[in-house]
């Protein structure tokens, strides 16, 4: 019987279900024991008692009461994916930036960041090959929505890791998002502060605007810009995310009546305008600024995909803005 521990939730963790969380850590341990642990308040997360549908944030931390010994022996994450040596290739062309402590890569827009049920082709399957001189294999330290491409951040050590977890997790960081909207919203600039609820299955999760039902809604806020505009119908708009909840700045866009271009999935039939823009998400990870695990600050920017650079021409938009929509905000 292995002693009490407590376990900090890592960064590639964030969002996992306290059951999925167990399962990843300690394969071993049974459903039905997990749930008693649960119920008599064994398990704590941030000291508090949780369910098994509750959901881990990276920096949190887990306690985890004595578990009988085949539970802490088959403590080990899933087995990975190897990847291919064409796949490792094009993951080295995606850098945008390496030192010591990080990589920073410009994810394309329809490859996701981990692996699930439906999911096979991942970055996180493709992290050997980022290793380079490191002893250690790269680490997620945020995620991306497959849709969405664009900055994505890796620590190379588990020490920088959790300094880059800590500053995300105290928000030392500013992150600009560039999209297309169908409509142009109203104001032209302002802040969304909309709390936002899970539901569905995992795979299939959508949120949406929280209500007094919704026991485990999430504070959720936005800063967003008009940078430009094809008309009435179209919007070159940057969001700034002040909370990084799942899916926050899709939603965000729909309670302003402006979905994003091409993402179907919350702005319905209403978000393909049709002719030749393209089906696809319309929403990039433009730039990063974090403080770097050294102290000092770090910005890295990625250019627009593929398809959104080819919108972006076909409506005369310039791909090379470099005007801070955010600066009387934040100034």
């Amino acid at each position: 019987m292995s002693g009490v521990q407590i376990i900090d939730v890592e960064p590639g963790e964030d969002g996992l279900r306290v059951d999925r969380w167990f399962k990843g850590r300690f394969p071993g341990l049974g459903h039905g024991r997990l749930e008693k642990l649960l119920r008599t308040g064994q398990v704590r997360v941030d000291g508090g008692r949780v369910k098994a549908s509750t959901r881990v944030e990276q920096g949190q931390t887990v306690r985890v009461p004595p578990l009988p010994e085949d539970s802490w022996a088959a403590q080990s994450r899933p087995k990975r994916q190897s990847s291919a040596p064409q796949d490792g290739a094009f993951l080295r062309d995606l850098v945008l930036h390496r030192d010591d402590d990080v990589i920073v890569i410009n994810k394309p827009a329809g490859l996701a960041v981990q692996g699930g049920s439906r999911t096979d082709k991942h970055i996180d399957a493709m992290l050997d090959s980022l290793t380079f001189d490191a002893p250690e294999r790269p680490r997620l330290v945020h995620r991306l929505d497959k849709d969405t491409s664009g900055v994505l951040m890796l620590a190379r050590s588990r020490d920088a890791a959790a300094k880059i977890g800590r500053a995300l997790k105290r928000h030392d960081t500013r992150k600009i998002y560039w999209a297309l909207t169908k409509g142009v919203p109203r104001p032209h600039q302002g802040t969304i502060n909309l709390a936002l609820a899970k539901a569905g299955s995992e795979g299939r999760e959508r949120v949406h605007a929280a209500n007094e039902e919704d026991m485990d809604s999430k504070e959720a806020i936005t800063h967003y810009a008009v940078v430009s505009q094809a008309g009435q119908k179209l919007a070159w708009v940057a969001f700034k995310p002040v909370t990084g909840r799942t899916h926050q700045i899709r939603a965000h866009a729909v309670a302003l009546g402006t979905p994003i271009v091409g993402d179907g999935k919350y702005g319905g039939a209403e978000a393909h305008p049709g002719g030749e823009i393209p089906r696809r998400m319309h929403l990039h990870a433009r730039e990063l600024t974090l403080r770097h695990p050294k102290g000092h600050m770090l910005t890295v920017s990625a250019p627009l995909p593929e398809h959104m650079q080819s919108t972006w021409s076909l409506l005369g938009l310039s791909q090379t803005d470099d005007e801070d929509p955010f600066a009387e905000l934040e100034g």
